[in-house]
């Protein structure tokens, strides 16, 4: 995710930091440069002219020419400066206090919409929201199949009548209300936004429904003709928010970047991943942290939150205060890291995690990891550092691998040791108990 961007950024900014003072000249190169790599992004002209030209007229002010510190200053600006092109208005689901709230799911085909619809369904339900999925998709083949086969996986009904999606919609709306859920989200038809026809149908869904939220699905990989699709719907529909679908791609990131600030709608949520479980509300100052290489923090707890149960969550922060920590706990780590997404995706979120760019765990890698450490002795597992060669020699040979593999074994757990203790003070410093991550 967004990964050419941000190199191109990092190689800007690591120019300005071997330089204790900067110049106008400095501050027009980084400009310059930054401008390129939005535009490589695919970020949208006039957006990367906007910030450019703010970022500009901050930059060659007191904020940084007179600054102890004008790289940081300047990197703090451009951070300051993206995360307002994102954050748009209000980016707070609107829930109906009063009774039912509506979610009108809106987009063009092939752009995740139907499993947008399922993966917010489940995480209303987690926030123990009655919900109700109505499939109001009766063109594309199966598609009411694949919304009934998505709701039996997270255990949340599907209404379907064979009627036309206006009058779906419309005894759902009833059904709904009959059963006192507390949501209902209507999944519509693929869209293309010229096809005057199905933009009607959609408003008649709106009409006869009159949602309180109306989101349109975007895939991130559209770039700039993301724009063109969020101006034709919000203009027939009146959007009050944007899903960013398939955020974990290979994306450029310029539909992210450009729509909130073209449209003025909010980025409400960003789909991460292909499990149903992989979606979560926005945050601008997330994501910016992460494109700048920043890590993101905050999101790396809230993952170790849902993977660790508390006990022994403090359990292994006690150990790592007493430095008690050892090759059993590690393997452990990593049983349960795989939980969070792996260890490439708990690297992106960390501050350091460009340091260790490359290494990745795997099944296969955790069989070896258990073998290699099933084939010590208790006084090895408990003190690595009585592993010599001729004991990782024996290891090796007892696991069926090779030395190398059980260097790397002992590398990652001195690797990992060192950035846990990073990790659970920046996790208490946020009034919580300390989470590991690995």
């Amino acid at each position: 995710m967004f990964d050419h961007l941000s190199g191109k950024l990092q190689e800007a900014f690591a120019k300005l930091k071997k330089k204790g003072k900067l110049t106008e000249a400095d501050i027009k190169t980084a400009g310059r440069e930054i401008r390129l790599a939005l535009l490589e992004a695919d970020v949208n002209y006039r957006v990367v002219k906007d910030f450019v030209d703010k970022l500009s007229a901050r930059a060659l002010g007191d904020e940084v020419m007179k600054s102890l510190t004008p790289s940081q200053q300047y990197i703090k600006i451009v951070r300051d400066e993206m995360t307002a092109i994102l954050s748009g208005q209000d980016n707070k689901l609107k829930l109906n206090t009063q009774g039912l709230t509506v979610i009108l799911m809106a987009g063009i085909q092939g752009s995740g919409k139907t499993t947008t619809a399922a993966k917010l369904a489940q995480l209303l339900k987690k926030q123990n929201k009655k919900v109700l999925l109505a499939a109001c998709d009766t063109y594309r083949p199966a598609a009411v199949t694949q919304l009934q086969t998505l709701g039996k996986q997270i255990d949340i009904p599907v209404f379907y009548i064979p009627e036309k999606p206006e009058t779906i919609a419309a005894e759902a709306l009833l059904q709904a209300k009959k059963e006192h859920k507390d949501i209902l989200i209507i999944d519509t038809a693929g869209r293309m936004s010229i096809d005057e026809v199905m933009m009607s149908e959609i408003k008649q869904i709106a009409s006869a429904v009159d949602p309180h939220e109306i989101l349109l699905c975007i895939d991130a990989m559209t770039g700039q003709d993301a724009l063109n699709t969020a101006n034709a719907f919000d203009e027939a529909l009146r959007l009050t928010g944007i899903v960013m679908t398939k955020l974990d791609s290979d994306t450029r990131g310029g539909a992210a970047l450009s729509v909130t600030h073209v449209t003025q709608k909010p980025i409400k949520f960003c789909g991460v991943g292909e499990k149903i479980s992989d979606f979560e509300e926005f945050h601008a100052e997330r994501l910016v942290g992460r494109i700048l290489g920043m890590g993101d923090i905050l999101g790396l707890i809230e993952k170790a939150e849902i993977a660790y149960d508390q006990q022994s969550a403090l359990e292994l922060s006690q150990k790592l205060a007493k430095n008690a920590f050892t090759l059993e706990d590690f393997l452990e780590q990593m049983e349960q890291m795989q939980q969070m997404g792996g260890l490439e995706e708990v690297l992106k979120m960390l501050p350091a995690g460009k340091q260790l760019k490359g290494m990745k765990i795997n099944e296969k890698d955790l069989l070896h990891q258990r073998a290699i450490i099933q084939s010590m002795t208790k006084k090895e597992r408990i003190n690595p550092a009585l592993l010599n060669a001729s004991r990782r020699r024996r290891i090796a040979q007892g696991s069926g691998t090779q030395v190398s593999d059980v260097n790397r074994l002992i590398n990652g757990y001195e690797q990992s040791k060192k950035l846990m203790k990073q990790f659970s003070g920046k996790a208490g410093k946020r009034g919580k108990m300390n989470f590991p991550f690995m």
